[in-house]
């Protein structure tokens, strides 16, 4: 991409932005070297790791790249065998210390949510563990070489401590003494040129044997290294000699290591920087609310409240455009300061950042081209050094483009043919953009002259298209209004001003009949685009409204399913610990039944017990399966008569009769209620049943009283009088044809719950029961279904 055109459309600024989200050197210096790539499928990868960023930018935030270094220059001196320092060391410990955690940060982050070229990266990554470990072990925070390095130094070390006390131990001795005490300038100990001394008076200077070092700026003060201590000095340096001979051993053998895997914590680097260049674009894209545009390379460009990434925004005005499918071509007309120019800006600014992996500051949907190239002339660009006016520049970067540019180019172009007399530049403009045109390239361009608005109304593909201005405020509002050509609105701004009305009406009668009637047509287009506007604005809102009611809607469904079901689990293992129960003392009475038979010669009859067991075991309760989502099915036709299932619901029912063509009333045992039809499943319709009732040999009929109650309430009473009308309250219901009985128990110490529901267990008519779920009385009802 020419780089004129990436400094024309300000696309240095946007990666200066990024720079600044990047954590280390490498990472920065891949965005400050980032260009626009023109292969789709490049793009779409680019855009997809900038996507695994962001998601996890989301979720827990940017990983953390600190103690990572760009230590290049160091691996490159230990693979040719320089010896490197402590602190060269330490942050190749750090780097790699550093990466491994970057690595291990994405594995676990993959886990949750899957990302796929973000670990593909990662992956890459070498864990010089060992590495880290020597290092570490032998070089420390303050970056000094630590005893442990090896024993050797630590036993030099040992004598070098131990030397050191006792040179001071002589040292002390001496000025505490009172006859050398009188000759010193202070009583202390210090070093010059890593040889013990002490301050001695000048004038006493030949009362000291000794070796002097060095003496104070006023020349008072002599630091002697008194005679008495000079072999123990001697033997002090010798000493220190070795300790640099032995750190000079360990640091090579410490660079020999970082030698070896050179190549590889090179390749690391190089792959720890990308990742950082990854999570920049994430946190640029966040701070900037930006969202991931679905790319083409078919030319095809549809902007959604798209905003100029360089303006604050709280002061940007988002622009919708489309180019590329019933147009190829845009033409912009409108006053100056009205934002045509931020208007082209935007749309190449946009596109280069989608196609350099970034994220656009636009609405979900938003969509870009991958274009070969794209070409801009916008602005003044009069150069005063090459003799070029206003026009010529304008000419000359026109002249290029039209050499270079092909079908798959985006061309931009801002007050084309301005600069020269109105009638030869409105014609020129003319030819210059029907050249363009021809050519299938994408072009949006801007215009003072009013003939483009016939030139674009009479092209195909060509559009029209303006900045509106609010003719009331006398002041633009920089919105982008696509298939409204732009009106001059002179005549309405000079009489808000002021202008008398005869000057007025004398200008007006200078403009022809037929500029007349054009004002007046786009006048009628931009009032009648208004009042579409916000007919499309209040059907969006509501549309996100019933959007947002049905997830909310959604959502309770879901929980309420998911606390029935938890309900009836409960109530489930609730029963069968009482048939478990119920079966161990049935098996403890059986058995002392047969003992009782043995013992007394009485019979008892196996094929009895065998059949009591059974009953037993057939009453315990199955594990009930959990609502799933259904899986939608073609629609049959539901007539009245047909049995269906209410999915909603979990239960079976008649259709009644058809309530118009989206709903029907379905008899569920005494209740009636309307449901949609697309929530009802036909499960056999009214001529099946009626075929298969006249094939049943003998039949009983069973009629419906509508007296008959659908519930009893059984608080206050005790077990035996609650289980009599149990029983009679059962019978009748079974006799009515109901499906399901409320039998209300009340809460309490739960003995009535307990008694009603073992005898249930054992009811011939009784198919099933459960506890009442939130609202059907919790455990204070139970619910029992009729065969």
């Amino acid at each position: 991409m020419d780089d004129k055109i990436l400094h024309t459309l300000e696309y240095r600024k946007i990666l200066n932005k990024c720079v600044s989200y990047a954590q280390t050197s490498m990472g920065k210096q891949i965005t400050e070297n980032l260009q626009p790539e023109t292969d789709l499928e490049l793009v779409k990868r680019l855009l997809q790791a900038t996507d695994e960023a962001y998601t996890v930018d989301r979720l827990k935030g940017v990983p953390s790249f600190g103690g990572i270094s760009d230590v290049s220059a160091a691996l490159k001196r230990a693979k040719i065998g320089g010896t490197l320092n402590p602190h060269e060391l330490l942050a190749i410990g750090n780097t790699v210390y550093g990466s491994r955690r970057i690595k291990r940060f994405i594995s676990q982050m993959n886990e949750d949510e899957p990302l796929q070229l973000l670990m593909g990266i990662s992956e890459n990554i070498s864990e010089q563990k060992s590495l880290e470990d020597s290092i570490k072990f032998c070089i420390s925070e303050e970056a000094e070489v630590m005893d442990s390095a090896s024993p050797g130094l630590a036993q030099i070390r040992r004598e070098l401590r131990g030397g050191e006390a006792r040179i001071r131990e002589k040292l002390d001795n001496m000025i505490r003494s009172s006859s050398v005490a009188k000759m010193l300038q202070d009583q202390l100990v210090t070093i010059r040129g890593d040889r013990f001394v002490i301050p001695v008076k000048a004038e006493y200077r030949s009362y000291f044997g000794g070796i002097v070092h060095d003496q104070s700026g006023s020349g008072a003060t002599l630091f002697i290294e008194p005679e008495s201590i000079v072999a123990m000095n001697n033997k002090l340096r010798e000493t220190r000699m070795k300790e640099e001979r032995e750190i000079e051993i360990i640091l090579q053998k410490l660079t020999a290591l970082v030698g070896d895997q050179a190549d590889l914590m090179l390749y690391d680097l190089d792959l720890v920087g990308q990742l950082d260049f990854i999570f920049a674009k994430a946190r640029l894209a966040h701070v900037m609310k930006a969202s991931m545009p679905k790319m083409n390379d078919r030319g095809f460009l549809k902007l959604r409240k798209g905003r100029h990434p360089l303006i604050e925004m709280d002061k940007v005005v988002p622009i919708d455009v489309e180019l590329g499918n019933s147009s190829t071509s845009i033409i912009v007309t409108g006053p100056n300061t009205g934002g045509k120019t931020v208007t082209l800006k935007t749309i190449g600014l946009l596109s280069l950042m989608a196609m350099s992996g970034l994220f656009v500051p636009a609405e979900e949907g938003s969509q870009l081209c991958v274009f070969d190239a794209i070409y801009a002339d916008i602005g003044d660009e009069q150069s005063i050094e090459q003799s070029l006016s206003t026009f010529s520049s304008h000419m000359t970067n026109i002249i290029r483009i039209l050499k270079n540019m092909t079908p798959k180019s985006l061309v931009l172009l801002d007050e084309v043919g301005a600069g020269t007399d109105p009638a030869e530049g409105s014609a020129l403009a003319i030819a210059i953009l029907e050249n363009i045109h021809q050519t299938g390239c994408r072009m949006v361009a801007t215009t003072h002259y009013s003939e483009l608005k016939a030139y674009a109304y009479e092209r195909k593909a060509v559009i029209n298209a303006s900045m509106e201005f609010d003719v009331n405020t006398l002041s633009p509002t920089y919105r982008l209004l696509v298939g409204v050509p732009g009106r001059s609105n002179a005549f309405a701004i000079a009489e808000r001003l002021g202008l008398p009305n005869k000057i007025l009406e004398f200008a007006r009668g200078e403009v022809t009949e037929e500029d007349q009637r054009v004002e007046h047509m786009i006048a009628s287009l931009e009032e009648n685009r208004l009042g579409a506007e916000v007919e499309r604005e209040q059907a969006e809102k509501l549309r996100q409204e019933m959007e947002q009611l049905r997830s909310q809607h959604q959502q309770e469904l879901e929980k309420l399913e998911q606390q029935r079901d938890r309900l009836i689990e409960k109530a489930q293992t609730e029963a069968r610990e009482v048939i478990a129960k119920a079966r161990r003392e049935a098996e403890e009475i059986i058995s002392d039944l047969r003992q009782l038979a043995k013992e007394e010669g009485a019979s008892v009859k196996e094929h009895k017990l065998i059949a009591a067991r059974k009953m037993l075991d057939e009453a315990e309760p199955q594990q009930r399966q959990k609502t799933k989502a259904r899986k939608t099915k073609a629609p049959r036709k539901i007539e009245a008569g047909d049995e269906v299932m209410v999915y909603s619901l979990n239960q079976k029912g008649h259709v009644v009769e058809l309530a118009g063509s989206k709903e029907a009333v379905v008899q569920l045992g005494i209740m009636k209620m309307k449901v949609r039809l697309d929530d009802l499943e036909l499960v056999q319709s009214h001529e099946a049943a009626a075929k298969q009732a006249q094939r049943q040999a003998t039949t009983v009929k069973r009629t419906r009283d509508e007296n008959i109650r659908s519930e009893l309430d059984l608080r206050g009473a005790n077990l035996e009088e609650a289980l009599i009308e149990v029983d009679r309250f059962i019978d009748e219901a079974f006799l009515g044809n109901l499906g399901q009985v409320y039998l209300i128990h009340g809460k309490g110490t739960g003995i009535l719950r307990k008694g009603i529901t073992d005898y249930l267990h054992k009811h011939k008519h009784i198919k099933s029961f459960r506890l009442g779920n939130y609202g059907e009385g919790g455990t204070g009802v139970t619910v029992a279904e009729l065969k």
